[in-house]
């Protein structure tokens, strides 16, 4: 085999994703097409995947990294398996493998002769073992946010009847009998409850419990289950996933877990997801299952917590982007890729949770929240609704700060909203010593002008920069004067005089400027170091000046200054850990005094919690679609222009 250039690289990616391949992989890889046509090389080559021992067979030209995602083994990358974010590193125990091009980049040369790999770059023609490390599948995420309280009045609920038994006298039918004995509902029954109504009646001598999502008899049950009633809310992210099991008699949070998207092989963002399915439909299929599995896996995980039976789960609900939504039901998110960005619909017709993967009760309802448009979605709608934003005099500002930022600006009269494409920085990737919030991941970064200090995740050694630890490191750099408004490393000779004790830090790696966090290896390796090169900070310019693009001209469209912003919200899992004093100081929230920045938390899950918990509170979610009006960016003349005036840091 020859050493392959990226651009080989690749065009053998597209050449292997075809339908032929992903059959040989959905049987497991072992069967060989009879009648294969004689070839130089072998017709199909074996992998060995360590630690797991899985075995697959696949025809020669695909890259090891797909061959692992078809098979669900799971390799760390942010990009899907195109060579960007350099991520999917992997060791080649057994078998010779040529260096790429890319490779070389991103390893030593120790870890080279080592066996170390870019997964995507390793496009297969012999037999290979290969050892893939761990995937952190569970990243610090915020699992509670800010809420309010609610009337207690969920969907779900059960009734005890003690029933009459038929006789020659009283013919009524079982469903007849046992509607009449809940006489404050005009309810329907499902086919479910028909199969089994006869059989539970009489082996309960007619003490039965009914079971009730909103107007439908889902179940009858024998004796007194009353005691039993539950439901999941899904925080359905694109990064993370979050579950919270609620007693829905009493409004009780009983478990909470958090995991890693299983989607994560495809892409850190949606956009790559897309296209991933936009290059092959048969993605569609696996982005699905692998939805579904997550969403199953954590609802098995919280009702295991708790000593819940699942058949006890009677609703979920899903608050996700409009692209997880559409991933988790199954349905081609194609049109939200492309202009003009169109959604298969903003309402969702009845969804069972059986549909999005969920095994819990058989005839479980799941509410899906609505989405606004094709890129501000059910998780902002849910989180205006717990943030209460359409029913609070003061005017704030929402701002759900990730891969895509929603933003919506208003008060209980009028709402504006609007999404920035603010990229994967905040996540960790495109960043060159970036990870996800995980062990051993720098978050918090404080500097003197003769210290620095670093707070890592799980007090473990320092692995990497998360995104809440770039913001931090970026605002101290321009707190001191190290990095200029234009975001530009000051030169090491003037760094002396501006901070003594940090200057050896700014140093170069080949052509380019970097700020050293924590040297690792040899004294001066600054490649094998934990470093912030000057190319990061670009990345983080480009996130920061696009939300603020968005809120400026959101306040443009209201009338308004900065300064009439009450209060500012920072939502999401990032949202929860980032610094509000070092988000004014770069400009992704107005200037404003730092206690009206408010750290939100995790108000996605809290609006999918209200819906459950609350009949009421999910009618408001579908009011609030008639309450805000969208603000689409991409087609405004001056937003280019706007973007490029936010590039600069605030003086």
């Amino acid at each position: 085999m020859t050493q392959t250039s990226d651009a080989t690289a690749a065009s053998d990616v597209t050449a292997a994703s075809g339908a032929g391949v992903a059959s040989d992989a959905a049987v497991g890889g072992d069967a060989t097409a009879a009648g294969d046509p004689v070839t130089a090389g072998p017709a199909r080559v074996d992998l060995f995947f360590e630690p797991n021992g899985t075995r697959v067979r696949v025809p020669p030209g695909v890259t090891l990294f797909d061959a692992a995602s078809w098979n669900g083994i799971a390799i760390d990358s942010t990009c899907g398996g195109h060579g960007t974010c350099k991520k999917c590193k992997v060791r080649i125990v057994d078998g010779v493998v040529p260096v790429s091009p890319l490779d070389s980049r991103a390893f030593s040369p120790g870890e080279l002769r080592d066996g170390w790999r870019l997964a995507c770059r390793v496009v297969t023609a012999t037999d290979v073992r290969v050892h893939v490390p761990p995937l952190v599948t569970r990243p610090k995420a915020a699992t509670v946010g800010v809420g309010r309280q609610v009337i207690l009045r969920p969907a779900a609920q059960k009734r005890y009847l003690e029933l009459d038994e038929p006789s020659l006298a009283d013919q009524a039918t079982d469903l007849e009998r046992v509607l009449a004995a809940v006489d404050d509902l005009e309810l329907r029954a499902d086919l479910h409850a028909l199969r089994v109504i006869g059989r539970v009646l009489r082996a309960a001598d007619y003490k039965v419990t009914a079971v009730i999502v909103d107007d439908v008899l889902i179940d009858v049950q024998q004796g007194d289950t009353t005691g039993r009633v539950y439901g999941i809310a899904f925080d359905l992210g694109t990064t993370t996933v979050v579950a919270t099991l609620l007693d829905l008699s009493t409004g009780t949070p009983m478990a909470v877990a958090s995991m890693l998207s299983k989607q994560q092989p495809f892409g850190a963002d949606v956009i790559t997801r897309i296209s991933a399915v936009m290059m092959d439909p048969e993605t569609l299929g696996r982005l699905t299952g692998l939805a579904h599995e997550s969403l199953n896996e954590l609802a098995g995980e919280v009702c295991q917590q708790a000593g819940v039976d699942p058949a006890d789960v009677l609703e979920v609900a899903m608050a996700g982007n409009a692209t997880m939504t559409h991933l988790a039901l199954g349905i081609d998110p194609e049109p939200l890729g492309v202009a003009p960005f169109i959604m298969s619909t903003r309402l969702w017709p009845e969804v069972l949770a059986a549909d999005i993967g969920v095994s819990v009760h058989p005839r479980a309802r799941a509410v899906v929240f609505p989405s606004f448009g094709a890129y501000v979605g059910g998780d902002i709608t849910a989180g205006l609704l717990a943030a209460g934003m359409d029913r609070d005099a003061r005017t704030r500002l929402f701002v759900d700060v990730g891969t895509n930022c929603e933003i919506v600006l208003g008060n209980r009269d009028w709402l504006l909203g609007t999404a920035a494409p603010a990229g994967p920085a905040f996540e960790g990737a495109a960043i060159r010593c970036g990870m996800r919030a995980a062990d051993g991941a720098i978050e918090v970064v404080t500097m003197t002008p003769d210290r620095l200090e670093l707070k890592v995740i799980g007090d473990a050694p320092p692995a990497g920069l998360c995104g809440s630890g770039l913001v931090d490191a970026v605002a101290e750099l321009v707190r001191l004067g190290l990095l200029d408004r234009s975001g530009r490393l000051i030169p090491e000779e003037d760094a002396l005089g501006v901070a003594p004790g940090l200057a050896p830090r700014l140093t170069q790696l080949g052509k380019e400027r970097v700020f050293v966090l924590h040297w690792l290896g040899e004294p001066g390796d600054v490649a094998q170091s934990i470093y912030l090169s000057q190319r990061d900070v670009r990345e983080l310019q480009f996130a920061k000046a696009a939300i603020a693009t968005g809120w400026d001209i959101l306040l443009e469209e209201a009338g308004l200054q900065p300064r009439d912003i009450q209060q500012v919200l920072l939502a999401g899992s990032f949202g929860s850990y980032l610094s509000p004093a070092n988000a004014i100081r770069l400009g992704l929230v107005p200037r404003l005094p730092v206690l009206r920045v408010v750290s939100a938390g995790n108000v996605a899950g809290e609006g999918a919690k209200m819906a459950l918990l609350s009949m009421r509170e999910r009618a408001g979610a579908l009011a609030l679609l008639e309450e805000v009006r969208y603000v689409e960016l991409s087609d405004r003349a001056d937003f280019n222009d706007r973007f490029v005036e936010q590039l600069q840091f605030p003086a």
